[in-house]
């Protein structure tokens, strides 16, 4: 039972370590939608997001800002990537506690 104990604590801090990374790569990339605006029949790109309750427009320039959007995809994929390591994460801890109450009676 040492072994299995020993797997659920290493599976446990693996994916800690990448929930960490995962938020500090995510701090990093810029969050919110690029926005296309026609003024005057000419269009422009705005980088829209809030900041507390305001709506923020960042203007990014007439052309479409294609590493912005690359970025936006990349974090919206980690924020997804992080849900799944959220649930594992408490996948572990509910096996986890299961665990220790299971051995908890049997010593009793």
């Amino acid at each position: 039972m040492k072994v299995l104990s020993g797997i659920l604590k290493e599976s446990k801090e693996y994916y800690r370590n990448i929930h960490k990374e995962l938020n500090n790569r995510i701090k990093l990339l810029p969050k919110g939608s690029i926005k296309k605006r026609n003024i005057y029949g000419k269009v422009y790109y705005y980088l829209q997001f809030r900041k507390g309750e305001k709506v923020i427009h960042k203007y990014l320039g007439k052309e479409k800002p294609s590493k912005i959007e690359k970025s936006l995809k990349e974090r919206r994929l980690m924020i997804e990537q992080l849900k799944q390591v959220k649930q594992a994460l408490k996948i572990l801890e509910r096996s986890e506690r299961k665990r220790n109450v299971g051995t908890s009676k049997k010593s009793a």
